[in-house]
């Protein structure tokens, strides 16, 4: 599970890109009762959603041409150039160069050989997110990817990720991915990795990264987005030995997804 001694390769940022940041503040507001504050008149826009005073992520205006609103993971490294060099040498690309952040940090961000974008944030003043796995907060990531294999391959290369391969029936399988040293052993899962289905293909789906929230209620959360302009890829449902969970689209077009963890339910 995600923890906040965050080591190589484990999330440890998450920031939303979007068209106008007054408006998303005000929507995760309703949804998730977070505040935000500016990080100041020289962040660009730039500025911290906040949890009763803890950061549980960041917002800032679309910074590159032709790019949509979305979520963006950030991966806890040691040295963001040599991830750099990683990314580049295992078929991936550099869409943001190592660069510092004020005293803060040393962000890169990259897109992995399948499409989906990631970044990875090397800590300094900031150490990452100040708290994850409460209700409101993140408590998983995950990419949905046009090849499993390849993108398998490629982050193992670059974080020395493992993989827990969980059948899901049929041709279906879920990787749950972990790092070393990221948890306790049978502990350690991070995030998930899974194929997208020929129907998804046909259908325009891409190579992505999202975040899960975890919410007390799954179903007063979705209700609560959707009135406040969120659309919907998956209705709130029910996982065997996961809990119930949903997925969206915030009013921008930023994918997200709610659960509310019960390993009893049925």
């Amino acid at each position: 599970m995600l923890t906040t001694h965050y080591v190589p390769g484990t999330p440890n940022w998450l920031d939303l890109g979007t068209p106008d940041t007054g408006a998303a503040a005000e929507f995760y507001a309703a949804v998730f009762g977070w505040t935000f504050q500016s990080a100041g008149p020289q962040a660009g826009g730039y500025g911290f959603f906040q949890l009763d005073g803890k950061t549980v992520g960041a917002a800032g205006p679309l910074t590159e041409e032709g790019a949509s609103s979305a979520w963006t993971a950030y991966f806890r490294t040691s040295d963001a150039d040599a991830t750099a060099k990683a990314v580049q040498q295992a078929g991936g690309s550099v869409r943001v160069p190592p660069m510092d952040v004020f005293t803060a940090g040393r962000l890169a961000a990259f897109t992995d050989p399948t499409g989906a974008d990631f970044a990875v944030w090397q800590p300094g003043d900031t150490k990452g997110l100040e708290t994850v796995m409460e209700a409101n907060t993140l408590c998983w990531t995950e990419l949905y990817t046009t090849d499993a294999a390849a993108a398998k391959e490629f982050y193992t290369s670059v974080f020395s990720w493992e993989y827990q391969d969980m059948p899901m029936g049929g041709d279906l399988v879920y990787s749950v991915v972990s790092s070393p040293g990221g948890g306790k052993e049978g502990d350690a899962g991070q995030g998930g990795i899974m194929q997208l289905q020929e129907e998804n293909l046909k259908a325009g789906s891409a190579s992505e990264w999202h975040p899960y929230f975890g919410v007390t209620d799954c179903d007063a959360t979705f209700a609560t987005a959707t009135s406040r302009g969120a659309s919907v890829l998956i209705p709130p449902s029910n996982a065997p030995g996961v809990g119930r969970l949903a997925m969206l689209k915030d009013p921008a077009g930023a994918v997200f997804a709610l659960i509310k963890g019960d390993p009893n339910m049925t």
